[in-house]
């Protein structure tokens, strides 16, 4: 079971590169006269949009470029791709999506365009690792005993995860299907929102990212069980992952990246995506984001299409298994 993994974000700096030295030679082929736009599918202040933000903020200089980061939600981020495919194909405006790029078609009937043949993958922004983690009180020390209680107590252990149909959503069916056990899903619109009612004590666990996690951990009133990376993360290094947990493969990310409506410019895109690499990697983004647990990744955009090829099918499955939806 694959969606995204630390391991394969390491890979992806190897994977750039020569992608780099072939697109700083190519660099003459198109430079920006004008200001770019990154039409982002999320809310301002979330860990996509941050992301983007950080990304964004550095490349700005090797670009000699403003970059506009323009906040477009709703429909389940089809707003948002809309209005990319909506604008000039010329390289100035790029759309920051995520995993609704494999699921909205799973997902949505009478879509007004195909995700494969609309989008032009650029570069993977960011991964961001998610946990499991239970509140303050419930016995359970490690997964293992978490998924026996479930076990003694078939659909009334409650679990909250950001949002229906989101990745902590498809993440926890997963993990349902191959533990064999049925938790009690509470959908939520965010991250912080599941935070907050674990905090209190009003649900009994969560599965969302590490940043999400961090306020209620913090103060006492959480505790993280495992984490869905294929390996241990940086910023939890003693909290082992579900793989290793007793479920070898299992490896279930959010993430974020960078798509161009199709037609746009190859010197264009080849551009960005070599920017965005080097960004990816500066110490000003990694500062911000390593803290957030993010995991930035800039790789080319051949290797991000074949990275989507093999999630799609993931995660379709997935859905389909589990009878997600987004209602």
């Amino acid at each position: 079971m694959t969606i995204t993994t630390h391991r394969r974000a390491l890979l992806g700096g190897a994977l750039t590169a020569p992608f780099l030295g072939r697109a700083a030679r190519a660099q003459g082929d198109w430079r920006p006269d004008r200001p770019i736009r990154f039409i982002v599918a999320f809310a301002a202040g979330g860990a996509a949009d941050t992301a983007a933000r950080s990304i964004a903020a550095d490349m700005q200089e090797a670009l000699g470029q403003n970059i506009i980061i323009e906040n477009r939600t709703g429909g389940n981020a089809v707003v948002a791709a809309a209005a990319t495919l909506q604008s000039p194909r010329d390289g100035y405006t790029f759309l920051v999506d995520a995993a609704n790029q494999l699921t909205n078609p799973a997902l949505m009937r009478d879509l007004p365009f195909d995700y494969r043949t609309a989008f032009i993958p650029v570069t993977q922004i960011s991964s961001f690792p998610q946990v499991v983690a239970v509140k303050d009180d419930f016995p359970a020390r490690t997964l293992q005993e978490f998924i026996a209680a479930a076990k003694a107590r078939p659909s009334t252990i409650s679990i909250g995860t950001p949002p229906a149909a989101g990745m902590a959503h498809l993440a926890l069916a997963a993990l349902e299907q191959k533990a064999g056990i049925q938790l009690l899903h509470s959908p939520y619109r965010g991250g912080a929102d599941a935070a907050r009612d674990i905090m209190s004590g009003s649900i009994d666990a969560v599965l969302i990212t590490t940043s999400s996690v961090r306020p209620p951990v913090q103060a006492g009133k959480a505790r993280v069980l495992a984490v869905t990376s294929l390996e241990r993360i940086p910023s939890l290094p003693n909290v082992p992952t579900i793989a290793e947990s007793g479920f070898p493969g299992y490896d279930m990310n959010d993430w974020n990246g960078l798509f161009a409506g199709a037609g746009t410019p190859r010197a264009a895109i080849e551009r960005i995506a070599a920017v965005a690499a080097v960004s990816a990697r500066a110490p000003a983004v990694r500062a911000r984001m390593d803290p957030a647990g993010a995991i930035m990744i800039g790789n080319s955009p051949a290797a991000f299409a074949t990275w989507l090829d093999q999630q799609r099918s993931v995660a379709v499955q997935v859905i389909r298994d589990a009878g997600i939806t987004l209602g």
